[in-house]
C-alpha cells in the first residue's frame, strides 16, 4: 500500500524520468494508492500549471484513492506537527500515511525521515 506525496504526483505529471519508473511500476501492481486531501489542495494550488499538467493530475487522481481529512487524522497530524515541528500539509501527509499503514512515495525525504514508523519510498 502506497501513499503519495505532492510532488511524487507533480513529477510524474510532468514527465519527470525518475518519477515515471518508480510511479509507473507502482502504478501496474495490485497494491493500493492513496492521497491526502490536503495533497489534493495542494496539486491545485500551483501556480501557472498548464492545461497539460492538470489533465495528467485529474487523471492520476482519477485512480488513487482519497484519504479524507477527519477528525482524528486532524489529531494525529496536529500531535506530528508539534512533536517533529513539521509544516502543517506535510503533518497531515504523514499521518494519512501512518493511519493507512502505507509507504509514503516522496521525493522530500529529509521532511518526514525523523519521524519513527513512517516507511517512505524516494522517487
Amino acid at each position: 500500500m502506497y501513499t503519495l506525496d505532492t510532488n511524487a504526483v507533480i513529477y510524474f505529471a510532468q514527465g519527470e524520468t525518475k518519477a515515471l519508473i518508480k510511479l509507473q511500476s507502482i502504478f501496474s501492481s495490485n497494491d493500493s494508492i492513496s492521497i491526502s486531501t490536503v495533497s489534493v489542495a495542494e496539486l491545485f494550488s500551483v501556480a501557472n500549471i498548464s492545461q497539460s499538467e492538470k489533465s495528467a493530475i485529474d487523471n492520476i487522481l482519477d485512480t488513487l484513492y482519497s484519504v479524507p481529512l477527519d477528525e482524528t487524522l486532524a489529531r494525529r497530524a496536529g500531535m506530528l506537527r508539534a512533536e517533529y515541528n513539521l509544516k502543517l500539509a506535510d503533518s497531515i501527509i504523514a499521518a494519512t500515511t501512518l493511519l493507512t499503514n502505507s509507504t509514503l512515495v516522496t521525493r522530500n525525504i529529509k521532511d518526514f525521515k525523523k519521524i519513527p514508523n513512517l516507511k517512505l519510498l524516494k522517487i
